[in-house]
C-alpha cells in the first residue's frame, strides 16, 4: 500500500499533513516583509527573464527564447538570482532594497535543493558587509519566533536561533576541522597554488584526483570537513573566503588573499551568502570570463555576459548585499525534512 509520503503533494491527506507548515511559511513571509519595511527598505519585483542568468561556473540555468513581432528569436534565461537586477537598481539610485524572488536553477534537486525556489535578497548602500551579519541573526530569530519554536532542526542537528552567531573565518575553519593552513596556498595577489593544496588535502582522508583544480579541492574540503560542523548549537557565520572563491565580492583591505564574503549556517545547512559588493566593472568582467571558461571546461557550455549590468556597475555605489535561501530557513524553523515540504506546489519530476 502506498504511504502518504508516496502520494502526490496534492493528495488531500498529504496536503493536510503539509498545511500547517505552509501556513507557517506564509506567516514568516509576512514577518520578513514587515522587518524590511520597518527598516526603511523598498521591495523590488525584478524581471525573471534575463540576458544572463548569472556567471558562476557551477550554476546551471533554464534557457528559453524571446520571439519578436517580426519572428526574430533571441535567447533568454530564467534568472538564478535577482542579484544583477538588484544591483542595477542600486546604480539607479535605490539605497535600501530587498526582493523575495522566485529563482530557477537546473541540475539541482534533493532534500535541500529544488529547481524553483524562493530567494530573499537585500542590499544596503554605504555600510560594511558586517552589517548584514546583524541582519542575518535578526532574520533567523524572527523566523523562529514567527514559527513558535526555540530551536532550528534538521536531520538530528539543532541550533539555537536566539544565540549570538559564532564568527569563524574560512582559514580558521579549515585549520580546525581539516588540520592545515589554507592561506599558505594563496598568494598576496589572490593566485592559488593547486599543488600545495593537493599535498595538504592528501594528508587528510579525502581523495585527490590528477585533474582536480584548486577550486575543486577547496570545495571538497569545505563540503566534507567543514560545513557539517557549522551551525551546531548556535548559528555560524563563515567569513573571509579566499578571493578566488568570491566572484562578486571585493577583496578585504586587511588581507588581499581573502574577500568580503560570508555564509550563514545553521544545523550544518548553508542559509545565506553575503558580499561586500565588487564595483569595478573591469575586474568583474575578468572574473566573469574566468568563471565562464571554467564552465566551458566542465560542462561544455557558457552563458553570455550582461553588458548592461557591467555598465551599471560602473556607477553603482559602495554597497553590501546578501542572498538567503528562504525555503531552507522555513524548513529549519518548522523541522521539515525536505524542501518540498514547505513549497505550496513543488515542481513536477
Amino acid at each position: 500500500m502506498p504511504t502518504d509520503a508516496d502520494s502526490p503533494w496534492w493528495a488531500p491527506a498529504r496536503h493536510a499533513d503539509r498545511r500547517a507548515g505552509l501556513l507557517a511559511r506564509n506567516r514568516i513571509t509576512a514577518a520578513m516583509r514587515a522587518y524590511f519595511a520597518a527598516s526603511g527598505f523598498v521591495e523590488a519585483e525584478t524581471a525573471y527573464l534575463q540576458i544572463s542568468p548569472g556567471n558562476e561556473a557551477h550554476l546551471s540555468a533554464f534557457g528559453t527564447e524571446a520571439i519578436g513581432p517580426d519572428g526574430a528569436r533571441s535567447p533568454l534565461y530564467l534568472h538564478t538570482s535577482p542579484e544583477f537586477a538588484c544591483k542595477t537598481l542600486l546604480a539607479a539610485g535605490e539605497t535600501h532594497l530587498f526582493s523575495l524572488a522566485r529563482v530557477f536553477r537546473n541540475r539541482e534537486r534533493g532534500p535541500l535543493h529544488h529547481p524553483e525556489f524562493t530567494m530573499l535578497e537585500w542590499y544596503r548602500v554605504g555600510v560594511p558587509y558586517t552589517a548584514l551579519m546583524t541582519d542575518c541573526a535578526s532574520l533567523i530569530r524572527l523566523a523562529a519566533e514567527t514559527a513558535g519554536t526555540s530551536r532550528l532542526v534538521w536531520r538530528g542537528r539543532s541550533c539555537d536561533p536566539f544565540a549570538e552567531p559564532e564568527r569563524l573565518s574560512v582559514a580558521e575553519a579549515v585549520s580546525r576541522y581539516a588540520g592545515f593552513d589554507l592561506l599558505a596556498t594563496v598568494s598576496s595577489n589572490g593566485a592559488t597554488d593547486r599543488d600545495a593544496l593537493a599535498e595538504a588535502v592528501a594528508r587528510t582522508d579525502l581523495r585527490v584526483a590528477p585533474d582536480d583544480t584548486w577550486a575543486d579541492l577547496f570545495s571538497r574540503v569545505l563540503v566534507a570537513k567543514v560545513e557539517p560542523r557549522l551551525g551546531l548549537g548556535r548559528p555560524t557565520i563563515l567569513c573571509e573566503y579566499p578571493v578566488s572563491e568570491a566572484a562578486l565580492a571585493r577583496p578585504s583591505l586587511a588581507d588581499p588573499r581573502v574577500a568580503e564574503r560570508f555564509e550563514l549556517y545553521a544545523c550544518g545547512v548553508e542559509l545565506a551568502n553575503a558580499f561586500g559588493e565588487l564595483t569595478d566593472p573591469a575586474e568583474q568582467r575578468r572574473r566573469f570570463e574566468a568563471e565562464m571558461a571554467e564552465k566551458g571546461r566542465v560542462y561544455g557550455e557558457a552563458y553570455p555576459i550582461d553588458e548592461e549590468f557591467l555598465r551599471a556597475l560602473a556607477v553603482m555605489p559602495e554597497a553590501s548585499g546578501c542572498a538567503l535561501g528562504f525555503d531552507r530557513l522555513v524548513m529549519l524553523a518548522i523541522g521539515a525534512r525536505r524542501i518540498e515540504d514547505v513549497l505550496w506546489t513543488p515542481v513536477a519530476g
